[in-house]
């Protein structure tokens, strides 16, 4: 895992990047990361906040409970239009709608203040307890994973397992194999491509604000920050997108 942190503060070092994750203890032997550790607590703060939003759920709907509906209702019929179907879309919205919110609400979280900068010294090294969970290629692969299967299985569930493994076995001819083949492939590329593309990206802003708020504290990174809360935004739109889109082209009749 790549990480980057200022250890300047801690050990007068400047700017340090290290190719290892930041270990901040072991349960039963697993190891404990930073990342790991600020993926449970968005976790604890989505359970909190849909526990708080159940039990305020009313008959007659204030703003914000309308506001919301409307945001779900909206999806709901965007992803029914996307598949052509709404047992379909009923069937998928769950996963779809919680890869976006759940990929939000890390990038989001891994914004805040004390994330990266509330740690500990470790033999000279400044050992963060929180850190942004997406830079972590572990966490976007396991997103990635979660996609793919998701994908996988809605293939084989619309089209049946010989229809739908028909699309990358395929001996009918030697162009038909060959494009099975590429079918194949590309779709096991999805896992670079998922995990990659958000890890980069998130890894990326969270490297210029470090080395911005390190140089010019206080003033410059204001508008950094702002922007990487719309990246954040983007990259969890487009990961929960892509899955969608996906789904519609694995669930879709092979053409020949």
């Amino acid at each position: 895992m790549f990480s980057l942190i200022p250890t300047a503060y801690a050990a007068g070092e400047g700017i340090s990047v290290t190719l290892k994750p930041y270990i901040i203890g072991e349960l039963f032997g697993v190891p404990i990361t930073a990342t790991l550790l600020t993926t449970w607590l968005t976790m604890a703060l989505l359970i909190v906040g849909a526990v708080v939003v159940r039990h305020r759920l009313a008959l007659v709907p204030g703003k914000l409970q309308s506001v919301a509906e409307m945001i779900v209702g909206g999806v709901f019929d965007y992803m029914s239009d996307v598949l052509e179907s709404r047992a379909m879309a009923m069937k998928y919205f769950g996963v779809v709608m919680t890869i976006f919110i759940f990929v939000l609400a890390l990038n989001w979280v891994g914004l805040l203040p004390g994330v990266t900068s509330i740690g500990f010294n470790h033999e000279g090294h400044f050992t963060p307890l929180l850190y942004p969970a997406a830079t972590d290629l572990n966490i976007t692969l396991a997103f990635a994973i979660i996609a793919f299967l998701t994908i996988e299985i809605a293939g084989f569930a619309t089209l049946g397992f010989f229809k739908y493994a028909h699309k990358f076995i395929n001996f009918s001819s030697p162009l038909a194999f060959i494009t099975g083949l590429i079918e194949l492939i590309s779709e096991l590329a999805r896992l670079i491509s998922f995990s990659f593309r958000l890890f980069g990206n998130i890894f990326a802003g969270k490297t210029l604000l470090v080395v911005i708020m390190f140089f010019i504290p206080y003033v410059v990174p204001v508008p950094l920050i702002a922007f990487e809360v719309f990246v954040g935004f983007i990259q969890a739109f487009i990961f929960a997108i892509l899955t969608l889109f996906f789904i519609k082209l694995a669930a879709a009749e092979h053409q020949h």
